[in-house]
Order: C-alpha cells, then sequence, then structure tokens
C-alpha cells in the first residue's frame, strides 16, 4: 500500500557518508521532533534528477527553511558511496542530506517502489517529495509516472 498523508513515515535504517564513509541513519532520528521537506527520486545522476529536482530543493533552500522547514533529505535506491559523490558534484554542502535506501527497504515499506528491471535499472524508487512533520507525512506529492510535474521544491513551496 502506498504511503499517504496523516501515515507516520516507515522505521527503516538507510545510509549517507559521513566523515569515515557511509554512517548508518534511521529515519525515525531522520524525522523526529523536526519538519522535514524529503525528495525521492529514480537515481543519483540521472538527468532529469541531477539538471531539475535536486538543484529545485538547493535553489529554494531558503524560501524552504522560511516556510518552517527544519532540514531538506533526498533520498534514493543508491548506495551511500554514490550519493556522497552526487552530492559532492552537485555541491550541496549542508543544504541537502544526501541518504541512500540502498536496498530499496524505505521504497518498499513507503509502497513507492518502481519497477524498472529490463531497462537495465532494477528496483527503484518513484519520484516524489512529502513534508514530514516529527515522523508522520503531512504533504505528499508522488509523481504517477516517468515525470516530473508535482514533485519539485516550487510545488511543495506552493503548498505549504
Amino acid at each position: 500500500m502506498t504511503i499517504k498523508v496523516g501515515d507516520k513515515i516507515p522505521s527503516v535504517t538507510l545510509k549517507a557518508m559521513g566523515p569515515d564513509g557511509p554512517a548508518e541513519v534511521t529515519t525515525d532520528a531522520l524525522f523526529k521532533g523536526k519538519k522535514v521537506a524529503m525528495f525521492g527520486v529514480p537515481g543519483a545522476f540521472t538527468p532529469t534528477c541531477s539538471a531539475k529536482h535536486l538543484p529545485g530543493f538547493m535553489d529554494n533552500h531558503d524560501a524552504l527553511k522560511a516556510k518552517g522547514i527544519n532540514a531538506i533529505v533526498c533520498i534514493s535506491v543508491n548506495d551511500a558511496f554514490v550519493m556522497g559523490a552526487w552530492g559532492k558534484d552537485q555541491n550541496v554542502g549542508d543544504k541537502v542530506n544526501m541518504v541512500a535506501d540502498g536496498d530499496g527497504d524505505f521504497a518498499k515499506a513507503a509502497g513507492i517502489e518502481l519497477d524498472l528491471t529490463g531497462k537495465g535499472l532494477g528496483k527503484r524508487m518513484r519520484r516524489f517529495s512529502m513534508v514530514v512533520d516529527d515522523g508522520t507525512v503531512s504533504q505528499l506529492n508522488l509523481e504517477d509516472g516517468g515525470g516530473f510535474e508535482v514533485s519539485s521544491a516550487e510545488q511543495m513551496l506552493a503548498k505549504l
């Protein structure tokens, strides 16, 4: 079943690059006591993700913060090394927390898995954005297909 507004974020362990390499981070720790703008992409370094989705959240960082967002999280079914390299390539600095759902545990638990098997990409994550208030989804912008229509930072801001 697909996650929806009012649902609690699934409790899973993810990875993020730390100073000593990949480090575990739980969804519980990411969202507890915070208002978080999270967006998910089918893959790091892919065209729409690199040209529009991630840059949009970086460009709108200050506007999101002004609307009460405490943190911005980017998640993808990639490993922590790839997410770390993509973050460096895109110069995210401390504006966006780059989180790896390497085994697709979050994607599966949230019901947003995208099967691109046969296209050489395997199981991925549907493109989305959401606002999570203290672990509960308060806004969900889930793309139906492979497009980029509803999950942009601009769309999120318009609804805050």
